[in-house]
């Protein structure tokens, strides 16, 4: 394919022209998008003269490099440099090539960078002939299509996560007559117990203690960026160095729910489950470990508990809140007044529907990876003709992953 492809400077791919002045309180209410650097930013009544349909525009003024692709009518703000003419070449494909581009190296200043079109029209690329363009264009789609889809079930998937919790915990399995509490509504039939009843609440280790090299030893800790809100992050675990008699004390085991003490208001006690990933695992001490009682209160249920809307209106009203931010403190979890209804089967129940929900939400979490993988992938190779577009399955692209190449 390479011997098919040609050598030019990017003047002649693509015409660029800066876009037009729309000051905000000039905008007329309409159904005509209003393209900035960084993508849509409002709507307008009107076009400017000479747009091309569909448009391509990369920003000049802030977000240098960034490319946004629109298939209907738009105006293109003097933020953005737009394609004017584009030379017989494929609007779609360009939308695609241009992403390589290091429109950044070619940007000026420092606190609000700008791009300059003549500074780039005599950088010389290698582009292929348009019937090759469209068939890239063509297999690029068809993966962010089944990206978006991807995007799509997620979002779907959360909702439904949210609706399952908020009516679980409120009617419980069989619709239950429901009570009020501070903390929103529940089932009439559970029982209200504190934490500190049914678990015990183990705090972690202090960083940046002074202590003597006699009798220490060096373990991974979970930190607070390894706990995130329904799963943990373990991509990268740290290491600390502690005595080597405190190791039993600070030591993770297998069904402890671990939470953390801060965070933004919405994130505030989240966490989940530490499955004993690692044979040895102490935590740090603004991540709480919950070991519950297990022939009271199930892990599992206690973890999707906290994470339910009761869990965070619990949090939320007894932190310790400054501007941004909120935390709590052992007393504060201890006393966390736990839902138990009336027997483990139930427990057991509830968490049998939401592990359900969970499954479903990480598959599509990591088809998504997948395809965001694939997509770079290619972008990359079939813009410099590694691979050839011929070679290609369209078809199995349009389908995206199956379940198992995913997993």
């Amino acid at each position: 394919m390479m011997e098919a492809w040609e050598t030019k400077p990017l003047g002649q791919i693509v015409a660029l022209q800066r876009g037009f002045d729309l000051p905000v309180q000039s905008r007329s209410d309409g159904a005509i998008a209003v393209i900035g650097s960084n993508g849509l930013v409002g709507f307008h009544n009107s076009v400017p003269t000479d747009v091309p349909i569909p448009g391509l525009m990369v920003g000049r003024s802030g977000s240098v490099g960034e490319i946004t692709f629109w298939d209907t009518e738009y105006w293109p703000l003097n933020t953005v440099l737009y394609v004017k003419d584009f030379h017989g070449n494929d609007p779609l494909f360009l939308s695609f090539w241009l992403r390589l581009f290091p429109f950044k190296q070619y940007s000026e200043g420092v606190s609000v960078p700008t791009l300059n079109r003549n500074s780039i029209n005599d950088v010389q690329f290698l582009l292929p002939k348009p019937d090759d363009q469209r068939k890239i264009s063509i297999a690029l789609t068809a993966i962010e299509v089944s990206i978006r889809l991807q995007s799509e079930i997620l979002l779907k998937s959360r909702e439904l996560k949210r609706a399952a919790m908020r009516e679980l915990f409120t009617r419980g399995l069989r619709g239950e007559v429901q009570v009020e509490t501070e903390f929103g509504l529940v089932p009439e039939t559970w029982q209200t117990k504190a934490l500190d009843d049914c678990a015990t609440v183990q705090t972690g280790v202090t960083k940046g203690r002074k202590l003597t090299d006699a009798e220490m030893v060096c373990v991974p800790y979970l930190r607070v960026a390894n706990v995130q809100d329904g799963h943990l992050d373990l991509s990268e675990m740290k290491e600390i160095r502690i005595r080597r008699s405190e190791v039993d004390r600070y030591r993770l085991q297998a069904g402890d729910v671990v939470l953390t003490e801060g965070g933004d208001f919405d994130k505030l006690g989240r966490g989940f489950i530490w499955r004993g990933e690692l044979d040895l695992c102490i935590h740090q001490n603004h991540v709480f470990a919950v070991r519950p009682d297990r022939t009271r209160l199930l892990p599992e249920f206690f973890a999707y508990l906290a994470q339910s809307a009761y869990g965070k209106a619990y949090f939320l009203k007894v932190a310790h809140k400054t501007t941004n931010l909120a935390s709590i403190n052992s007393t504060k979890l201890k006393a966390f007044p736990v839902l138990i209804p009336p027997t483990l089967d139930e427990q057991r129940e509830i968490v049998e529907i939401l592990d359900t929900i969970d499954r479903k939400i990480d598959l599509h979490k990591r088809k998504h990876t997948v395809l965001e993988d694939l997509f770079r992938a290619l972008l990359h190779k079939l813009m410099t003709g590694e691979i050839r577009v011929a070679d290609l399955d369209l078809s199995s692209l349009a389908r995206g992953p199956t379940e198992e190449a995913a997993a």
